[in-house]
Parts: structure tokens; C-alpha cells; sequence
């Protein structure tokens, strides 16, 4: 008899993005068309656009911790809470030895390095004024250690940094460690603190690549002919991850079963994303779940806008489901909400998993010119679609340096 690993399930939610706090109101909002792109002040650039978060940090954390501490410390300490409320289970009297915290991102540090050196500036650079909170602010490890610190959790944690593709990675890495038994609970998913860092800006608008629009609401427009680049946003999504029997055991509600995942990497170019390893990277996914194109009920599309990107995806996208898939539906998460980095995945999983239960796509919007070359059989456009059956969600997430991930959730079953 062959081995069948546990399954692993998704017990809890806990979010904050550009347009709600809840996966409550983050779903209304995708569902009826409100953006949370707004204007916003960046360092040596003025006004530009972001999505930007406005969760109370102050709901879990004393305004010492976030002043000592990091925004991406913060939102992950808000969504991590969030979640473990979520999933209902007793956290208290769990051993905290068999917790693990995964948390995808994309870049750390970035942000408290620039703020020091700008602080040290009004200073002639004299280095007695750089903080000695800066080591700790800035090693790739500190959204997960700071969610460590503030729940009291004793076991592994640790951030992976996987670029856009992170948030995907954050729940496959964590149902691998549930698997092999390292740990009995994990908090999982991705967070992003990147619109605070002049560094992200300056470098998308030096490629061509910073959206602008005279409505910001409608600067993030994936798949139109009139696109312009990415809207850069910040956010986070973390889930609670459990095998199976012990969220029966405790009688857990459940989102979704983890089906299948796969990451693979390009090798190709540094920004320029590789259709066919993306569709590759689908394809093994969907092996790894046993399931074929045409089983797949949404496509959550990682397309961030960029005239080129958002072609490559629609190639490798057309070449898996282009035919023979009539009940596959193609969304876009970011058209609402710009790019999460880290956490673009996770929350764009987050946005679609109601569907298992009101059985709607939420739609692409901003839409108005479709791009012949985005064109894809079961895209969702700027209104919302009911549809007859929703078992399956495929959640695509790309990054730069040629990493891919697809993970693939479905409606739990006994």
C-alpha cells in the first residue's frame, strides 16, 4: 500500500489590505469594484500611487513594540492574531514548542536602512544617532520573529524570501513542515511593507514600469491595452495550517484542502518572466494535485499590469487551459489592490476562497481595452459571475529572478 501523506487543511484567515481589514470585507469590495489605490507621498518623488493599509496597529501591539519594531513586523503581528482568532482554536493551553511561523517575502530591511540614513542626515551622518534597533528592524527573519515575540511562540520561525512569489511559498513551505511532522500548527502566507521604501518606487519608475493614472482607482488595470506598470502596495495574509485529524479532532471549520503545489525557477532573465516554465510550473501543480486543466474552477492570474509581463502569463496560461476547460474562470487580484509584493499571493488566495461558498468570480476591473494578446477563454471582466460549481482555485504567483509558484486549493470534503 503506498504512502498517502496527511492532508493539510486551512483553519484560519487573518488579513489587512489596500481595501479591508477582514476576508469579510475584502471580499465585499472585490466584489463590488472598490479599489484601494490611492495618492501617495514617496521620499525624493512626491506624489505618486499605492495601495495603501489603514489596520490599527495598536489592536495587538503596545505603541512601544511598534515603534521598536518594523511595519511588516506590525502587519504581520495583526494578521497572525487575526488568524489564530479565526481558527478558533484554544491557543492558550497549545504548546507553543509545535507552532511554526512561515512568512513570505519579498524584501526586508529595505525600509529601516533608508529611514536611518535619512535620520542621519539632519545629523551630518554622525552614526552615535542611527538606532540600535536598526540589527534586528533589518534581518530577513523579523516578521516572523516579531509575530514569535509577540504570541509567545517558541518554535520555528522564519521568513522566506521568494519576491513576488512569496506568499504562495509561505503555505507550501508550511504544509511541508505539517507533513513531515515538524510542527502540529503553522502560521503561514505573506506580508509587505514595500511602499515605504523609496528604493521600490524609484526602481519600477526607472524600468517604465510605475503605474500613473488621473484616477487612482483605476492605475492598476491588468490585461487592458492602456496599462502602464504596477502599483506598488503593502498588506499581508496569514493562515493557520493543521493536518486534517487534528482540526476534525477539535472540530475546526475549513476553508479549503492544500490539493497541490509546485515552484520552479526560469533561469532565463533577471525580470523578464519564461511562459513556458510558467506553464510548466502549472502543469506539475496540477499533477502534484491529480487533477487535469479542465478540473481547475479559477485561475487567480498573477499578472501585475506591465505591458510585457501581463503577455508572457496570458501565453503560458493559454498554452495549460486554452482549450477543452469550459468551466475555468481567469481573475486578477492586483486590478483592485496593485501589487502586495510579499504578500500578493496570499491575499489574492485570500479574495477567492469565498467562492467555495457563494460560488462568484470576483472580476479583473479596470478593463476597458481589452488587450487582444491577453485575451483568455473564461476571463472574468469588471463584473462579477456566478457559476454552477467552484471546487477548485489555482493561485499563480511569479517573481523576479525567475521563481514561480502555483499552489492549488480545494473545497474540503470528508
Amino acid at each position: 500500500m503506498s504512502y498517502q501523506p496527511p492532508r493539510i487543511v486551512i483553519t484560519g484567515i487573518g488579513l489587512t489590505a489596500p481595501n479591508g481589514n477582514s476576508l469579510a470585507e475584502y471580499r465585499q469590495n472585490l466584489l463590488n469594484g472598490v479599489s484601494g489605490v490611492q495618492p501617495f507621498d514617496v521620499r525624493y518623488m512626491g506624489k505618486s500611487l499605492a495601495g495603501v493599509c489603514d489596520f490599527d496597529p495598536l489592536k495587538y501591539q503596545k505603541r512601544k513594540e511598534v515603534r521598536v519594531g518594523t511595519r511588516a513586523g506590525s502587519i504581520s503581528i495583526y494578521c497572525a492574531r487575526e488568524a489564530v482568532a479565526d481558527s478558533g482554536i484554544d491557543f492558550e493551553s497549545f504548546d507553543k514548542d509545535r507552532v511554526g511561523i512561515y512568512v513570505g517575502t519579498t524584501e526586508h530591511g529595505n525600509v529601516e536602512t533608508e529611514n536611518e540614513i535619512y535620520a542621519i542626515s539632519k545629523f551630518d551622518y554622525d552614526t552615535k544617532f542611527w538606532s540600535h534597533y536598526h540589527n534586528p528592524r533589518t534581518v530577513a527573519n523579523n516578521p516572523a520573529g516579531e509575530v514569535s515575540l509577540n504570541l509567545g511562540i517558541t518554535g520555528p520561525a522564519y521568513a522566506i524570501g521568494a519576491a513576488c512569489a512569496a506568499g504562495n511559498l509561505g503555505l507550501i513551505h508550511a504544509a511541508q513542515m505539517l507533513r513531515l511532522g515538524e510542527v502540529d500548527f503553522a502560521i503561514c502566507g505573506g506580508v509587505s511593507e514595500s511602499i515605504h521604501t523609496f528604493g521600490i518606487f524609484a526602481g519600477f519608475k526607472s524600468q517604465g514600469a510605475l503605474a500613473t493614472h488621473k484616477d487612482p482607482t483605476k492605475a492598476s488595470r491588468p490585461f487592458d491595452k492602456g496599462r502602464n506598470g504596477i502599483v506598488v502596495s503593502e498588506g499581508g495574509a496569514l493562515y493557520t495550517l493543521e493536518r486534517l485529524e487534528d482540526a476534525q479532532k477539535r472540530g475546526a471549520k475549513i476553508y479549503g484542502e492544500i490539493a497541490g503545489y509546485c515552484v520552479n525557477s526560469d533561469a532565463s532573465d533577471y525580470v523578464l518572466p519564461n511562459p513556458t516554465r510558467q506553464a510548466q510550473c502549472v502543469r506539475k501543480a496540477l499533477k502534484s494535485a491529480g487533477l487535469e486543466p479542465a478540473d481547475i474552477h479559477i485561475v487567480n492570474t498573477h499578472a501585475t499590469a506591465t505591458p510585457q509581463g501581463d503577455i508572457q502569463e496570458c501565453g503560458a496560461l493559454r498554452e495549460v487551459f486554452g482549450e477543452g476547460c469550459p468551466d475555468t474562470y481567469i481573475n486578477n487580484t492586483k486590478s483592485f489592490i496593485g501589487h502586495a509584493m510579499g504578500a500578493a499571493g496570499a491575499l489574492e488566495l485570500a479574495g477567492n476562497l469565498p467562492s467555495f461558498d457563494d460560488l462568484t468570480v470576483h472580476p479583473t476591473i479596470n478593463v476597458d481595452d481589452l488587450d487582444p494578446q491577453c485575451a483568455l477563454p473564461g476571463l472574468v471582466l469588471n463584473t462579477p459571475q456566478k457559476a454552477a460549481k467552484i471546487d477548485t482555485i489555482l493561485n499563480n504567483s511569479f517573481g523576479m529572478l525567475g521563481i514561480n509558484s502555483t499552489l492549488i486549493v480545494k473545497r474540503f470534503t470528508a
